[in-house]
C-alpha cells in the first residue's frame, strides 16, 4: 500500500480534483502546511506588466486626458490671468505636485504585477517536485492551470490567478492586488485631493470674475470661460465623490484585512487576524514615513505569512 501523500484540489469547484495533477488520496484530516511561498507563488515581477484589455486601456486613457483638461483650465483659465502673484504660484505648485503624484500612481498601479500567480504550474512533475509531506494540500486553478495560494482568486481580464485580489479597476487597467493595493490607493487619494482643490479654485474664480469685469478675470471669452468651469466644476465634483468612496472601501479592506471578493463571497476567514497598525503596515511597508504617500517607493511586504487551518 502507498504512503499517503498531498492532495490536489479544485478550490472553484470545491471537490477533489483527479486530473493530470492528482494523486492518491490522503487519509488523514486535511491541515494546512506552509509551504514555500517564492516556490508556489513567485511571478515574474522583473518584466513590464501590461494588461492588453480594450475596456481597461480606453479607460486609462480617458482618465490621464480628463487630468490633462483640468490642468490645463486650473492653469490657462484660472492661474496666468490671476493678478496675484503669490495665489498662483501657490495654488499652482499645489495643484500640479497633486496631479503629477496622481499620474505617477496610477502609472504604477497600471504598470505592476498585482500579485499574479505562475501560469500553468500545475503539473504533476512540478508538484512532484515540491516535496510535499503527508496531509499537505494544494489547489488547483482549472482556469489557468496554475498551483494557487490561499486568499488568492482568478481574473477573467488578467486570465491569472492574483493574490489577494479586491478587484479588477478597468480605470488603472489592472487588478487590484498584493504587490499593487498602495498604488491604488495613493492614486484615489490624490486624484480626490485634485479634484477638491480644483473645485476650491473654481468657486474662489467664480467669485472673482463676479466681483470684477469678465473680460479681465480670464484670457478666455466670457462665455468660453463659464463653459469650461462648469465642465471642470462637474468632473471635479463627480471624481471627488468616486475616489472618495474608494479610498474609504480600500483602507477599510486593508485595516479589517479581508479583500472586496472576500466580503462579497463572504469567505471564512481562515489567516491569522491581525491589528489594523500591522495590517496597514503590511500594505505601505513596515515603518510609517513619507515614503507610505509616495508612488516612487516599492513597499516591503515582509516575509511570506503562513496560513493555518484544520477542515
Amino acid at each position: 500500500m502507498k504512503s499517503p501523500v498531498h492532495r490536489c484540489r479544485d478550490v472553484d469547484h470545491g471537490r477533489g480534483q483527479t486530473g493530470t495533477v492528482a494523486v492518491s488520496e490522503c487519509l488523514q484530516a486535511e491541515q494546512r502546511i506552509p509551504v514555500s511561498k517564492d516556490v508556489i507563488t513567485s511571478s515574474s515581477t522583473s518584466g513590464l506588466w501590461f494588461i492588453r484589455d480594450t475596456c481597461g486601456i480606453v479607460c486609462a486613457v480617458i482618465t490621464w486626458l480628463l487630468v490633462f483638461y483640468a490642468e490645463f483650465v486650473v492653469v490657462f483659465v484660472m492661474l496666468l490671468p490671476s493678478k496675484n502673484l503669490i495665489y498662483s504660484v501657490v495654488n499652482g505648485t499645489v495643484f500640479n505636485s497633486l496631479a503629477f503624484l496622481a499620474l505617477a500612481s496610477h502609472l504604477r498601479a497600471m504598470c505592476t504585477d498585482p500579485g499574479a500567480v505562475p501560469k500553468g504550474n500545475a503539473t504533476k512533475e512540478y508538484i512532484e517536485s515540491l516535496q510535499l509531506k503527508p496531509g499537505q494540500v494544494v489547489y488547483k486553478c482549472p482556469k489557468c492551470c496554475s498551483i494557487k495560494p490561499d486568499r488568492a482568486h482568478h481574473c477573467s481580464v488578467c486570465r491569472r490567478c492574483i493574490r489577494k485580489m479586491d478587484h479588477h479597476c478597468p480605470w488603472v487597467n489592472n487588478c487590484v492586488g498584493e504587490n499593487n493595493q498602495k498604488y491604488f490607493v495613493l492614486f484615489t487619494m490624490y486624484i480626490a485631493l485634485v479634484s477638491l482643490h480644483s473645485l476650491v479654485m473654481v468657486v474662489f474664480h467664480f467669485l472673482y470674475c463676479f466681483e470684477d469685469d469678465w473680460t479681465k478675470c480670464s484670457s478666455f471669452s466670457p462665455p468660453a470661460t463659464v463653459i469650461l468651469l462648469i465642465l471642470l466644476c462637474f468632473e471635479g465634483l463627480l471624481f471627488l465623490i468616486f475616489t472618495s468612496v474608494m479610498f474609504g472601501t480600500q483602507v477599510h479592506s486593508i485595516c479589517t484585512d479581508e479583500t472586496g471578493i472576500e466580503q462579497l463571497k463572504k469567505e471564512e476567514r481562515r489567516w491569522a487576524k491581525k491589528t489594523k497598525w500591522m495590517n496597514m503596515r503590511a500594505v505601505f511597508g513596515h515603518h510609517f514615513s513619507f515614503l507610505w504617500f509616495s508612488p516612487f517607493s516599492t513597499p516591503d511586504h515582509g516575509k511570506a505569512e503562513t496560513y493555518q487551518y484544520v477542515v
